[in-house]
């Protein structure tokens, strides 16, 4: 087992008397609070990451997300609530009385020492006597002892960032906290990171938290990902959960695209809602519905929707429309289609037989789509439009904002 690893101790909380950097077990922010002067930036908070899990918190510029990764750090204190590790209060210590390290974007290594240098520089300063060995331990876990000799400037960007994570662990900390951290990385070398440090978080079992605004990075790497907006937790859970069952327009326009229409509930039809969206009758599982009456919103994802220019047998569950555009992308082609509403809605069609697509813009089509795969979210147009906005946003900016 790792030296790094904290998988076979147990959950027990560290006392005052042992000091704040032996606290141990799940972080716990107990209604957080943060505010700037008449500016709330964090509102109310509350969240428990369990001990040893890969955490997210995901969301556009602005949400609140890192700052309350800096008041974890001790970089900030909160204007009310409380931060634990296990039992162990640490609201009011000091950065450097925390169990928690932070992985920063620009890595900030020092560039007048070696690599190894840079790594044990940290249990140097605390007086280890084995702090050679923990750094070349280090270095190995995440692949760069070959390159210990070497200055910041002769590394890429990657290995910079594998040398931070390095210099961040060789501290055992409790909680690891990378804030996006991959932001700088060209798109390849990202997603080999990603990997990596999902590796390097299993093989450690460490209790990390990454901050991002890339949705893609959060649900590659993460247990569980929060998704934030206006400093609060929209919805959390699961990568796959919030990807297929939205709470909130917010989070259904923000995490990754879906196609809504704006309706009444006029029924029920067994275990499922029957719905009015702009003249078409569709269903959606009670189960799969945040809203059992009135006004609702109907959503379902892009590659759910099956797309034909004869109409479906049947009623129920399908829509005319008219393609505006047709991507190929290599694995799937892109369709863009309008509604007899008005509405754009897209479907994404993974190309699976060797005859080409026929059609093309202009020509009529049929929307199609199994009610399983719906779901039912309260109206919110300001959200609605809020995701949207926050999602185009990041796409344009892959380098990431704080």
């Amino acid at each position: 087992m790792s030296v790094f690893s904290n998988k076979s101790d147990g959950s027990g909380a560290g006392s005052g008397a042992k000091g704040f950097r032996e606290a141990k077990g799940n972080l716990s922010l107990d209604s957080v609070t943060k505010q700037f002067g008449d500016f709330t930036a964090v509102d109310d908070l509350s969240l428990e990451v369990p001990r040893g899990s890969f955490f997210a918190l995901l969301g556009p510029s602005g949400c609140g997300k890192t700052t309350t990764l800096r008041m974890v750090a001790g970089l900030e204190q909160p204007s009310r609530g409380r931060i634990r590790i296990g039992d162990t209060d640490l609201t009011g210590s000091r950065p450097y009385e925390r169990p928690v390290n932070t992985v920063f974007q620009s890595y900030a290594l020092f560039p007048h020492l070696t690599i190894v240098d840079n790594v044990a520089f940290g249990p140097k300063r605390r007086g280890a006597k084995d702090a050679a060995k923990l750094a070349a331990d280090a270095l190995e876990l995440v692949q760069m002892t070959h390159l210990a000799a070497r200055k910041p400037s002769q590394l890429s960007g990657g290995q910079q960032q594998r040398v931070a994570v390095a210099r961040a662990l060789v501290n055992r900390p409790e909680v690891l906290l990378l804030d996006e951290p991959l932001g700088a990385l060209d798109l390849k070398l990202r997603r080999q990171m990603q990997v990596e440090l999902k590796r390097i978080q299993t093989e450690v079992g460490l209790t990390f938290i990454h901050v991002t605004h890339d949705q893609e990075e959060a649900m590659t790497m993460a247990d569980t990902v929060a998704v934030m907006n206006l400093g609060r937790i929209e919805q959390l859970g699961h990568p796959e959960v919030l990807y297929d069952l939205p709470k909130t327009t917010f989070v259904a326009n923000f995490l990754g695209q879906s196609n809504l229409g704006t309706g009444q509930v006029t029924g029920t039809d067994g275990d499922n809602l029957v719905v009015e969206v702009a003249g078409t009758t569709v269903r959606i599982p009670k189960e799969r519905s945040t809203v059992s009456d009135g006004a609702i919103t109907f959503g379902v994802r892009p590659e759910k929707v099956r797309i034909s220019d004869t109409q479906p047998e049947g009623a129920g569950n399908d829509v005319k429309a008219k393609v505006v555009d047709v991507s190929f992308t290599g694995v799937a082609t892109q369709f863009l289609v309008t509604t007899p509403s008005g509405a754009t809605w897209g479907v994404y069609e993974q190309n699976l037989d060797v005859a080409r697509n026929h059609l093309r813009p202009g020509d009529d089509v049929w929307l199609e789509w199994d009610s399983g795969h719906a779901f039912g979210v309260p109206v919110d147009d300001a959200g609605a439009a809020a995701g949207a906005a926050a999602a185009d946003e990041d796409a344009a900016q892959p380098v990431a904002a704080s």
